[in-house]
């Protein structure tokens, strides 16, 4: 099978994400696992910036790539926030909830742009709360894992204040780009039919 760039990009995206796991979780200098992390996790999350603007710039949307590429986030930050909940005991009982609250509101989200495909043929495109969402997202998990070593102040490495408060903005993003679908969509989930 014949892909273009940005599916290639997407692809590669969803290969990425193993790597970002195992930087986190296997047991090695907690300085280099977090760097590495880090790192992997920021070029991984630039392929989802990348691929989106070749394939608008260049008419390279493919229907392959409207469902790998949305797919393909939520396997990124899912895993990313599976693993950190395992690896940072210290954020684990904050960690599962936020992941729960991801799951959910992605398992949402999805079912209703599948029932409002099938029901309408509208295709439920991102919106700029999903965008914004997905960057709030993207800047707790990194947050998470580099707080520690640019502010190694007894304070932080004691109460980690910017994690808990970008988990918390991210938290609020995803619950509120989530019920505002819902309210868009919600004429599709008649419980009458």
């Amino acid at each position: 099978m014949k892909m273009n760039l940005p599916n290639k990009l997407t692809i590669l995206r969803v290969f990425m994400v193993p790597l970002i796991m195992l930087a986190i979780l296997l047991p090695i200098d907690e300085t280099v696992s977090r760097i590495a992390a880090a790192v992997i996790f920021i070029l991984t999350s630039l392929t989802d910036m990348l691929d989106g603007k070749i394939a608008r710039k260049y008419n390279l949307i493919t229907d392959f790539g409207k469902f790998m590429d949305p797919l393909a986030d939520k396997v990124m930050v899912i895993c990313t926030l599976l693993a950190a909940t395992v690896k940072y005991d210290y954020l684990a009982d904050v960690l599962v909830w936020v992941t729960a609250v991801v799951v959910v509101r992605e398992l949402a989200v999805s079912a209703i742009r599948l029932v409002a495909n099938n029901a309408a043929g509208v295709v439920v495109a991102a919106s700029w709360l999903g965008k914004c969402k997905t960057v709030s997202q993207i800047v707790a998990i990194v947050v998470i894992f580099i707080e520690p070593l640019i502010l190694p102040f007894d304070f932080i490495l004691t109460y980690h204040p910017l994690s808990y408060f970008t988990l918390a903005v991210m938290t609020v993003m995803t619950i509120w780009s989530g019920a505002d679908y819902m309210k868009s969509y919600w004429k599709f989930l008649d419980p009458q039919k």
